[in-house]
C-alpha cells in the first residue's frame, strides 16, 4: 500500500446534499480495490485559474488514501467517467524530509 493524495474540483453546480454520495462513491471504489480513505477535506468553492469546460469555479476537496499502486489507474479513469468531476489530480504522497 501506497499513501496518495487525491485533489478533486466539482461542478458548481453539484449541492451540498449531492457531495457526501459523491464522496461516498469515490471511497467504495477505493474500498472494493483493497485501500483506505484515511481523510477528505473540503476546501470549497474556489475561481479556477482558467475556464475548464466552460466552468469558472469549482468546489474543491483533497483527499489522502492508502491504494496499491496498480490501482491508480483504474481510480482516475473512474473519476473521468464522472459527469461531477471537474478535473482531478492524483499524486504519490511522499515523505518529508527535515533539513
Amino acid at each position: 500500500m501506497r499513501d496518495y493524495e487525491l485533489v478533486i474540483v466539482v461542478k458548481p453546480e453539484v449541492t451540498d446534499q449531492e457531495v457526501p454520495r459523491l464522496m461516498d462513491k469515490m471511497a467504495g471504489f477505493v474500498v472494493r480495490k483493497g485501500g483506505s480513505v484515511v481523510e477528505v477535506n473540503q476546501w470549497g468553492r474556489r475561481k479556477l485559474a482558467y475556464p475548464i469546460r466552460q466552468y469558472l469555479e469549482g468546489n474543491y476537496f483533497l483527499a489522502r488514501l492508502k491504494l496499491e499502486p496498480g490501482q491508480v489507474k483504474e481510480l482516475e479513469a473512474n473519476l473521468r467517467l464522472s459527469d461531477e468531476v471537474i478535473r482531478h489530480l492524483i499524486v504519490r504522497a511522499g515523505e518529508r524530509k527535515e533539513s
